[in-house]
């Protein structure tokens, strides 16, 4: 049996090539709205982060997010973004034992 190739992204915060089931991505729709994309199919700007809390505040300082939707987000999603991190993040150590 083949094996099949698995679909590679680059994390805005570290520059790191990951699985994409490693990471979360976020979307900014056309009236500019950014928001968290657990499905990976919503239509708009995409961009992809990797599930680690010390990278999403890293990209929080660096304006990383910023530059790669084209967009300014404020402190309210970066909150919201952190706390879907983490819930994900523990959601897998469990899973994985």
């Amino acid at each position: 049996m083949r094996q099949r190739k698995v679909p590679m992204r680059k994390c805005v915060a570290s520059n790191e090539m990951k699985p994409k089931k490693e990471m979360v991505r976020l979307v900014r729709d056309k009236e500019g709205n950014v928001s968290i994309d657990p499905t990976g199919k919503k239509n708009g700007r995409g961009a992809y982060i990797s599930l680690d809390p010390i990278l999403v505040k890293q990209a929080q300082n660096k304006n990383s997010l910023d530059q790669a939707l084209n967009t300014k987000i404020d402190a309210a999603f970066y909150e919201e973004l952190l706390s879907y991190v983490e819930y994900q993040k523990a959601r897998s150590e469990l899973k994985n034992g």
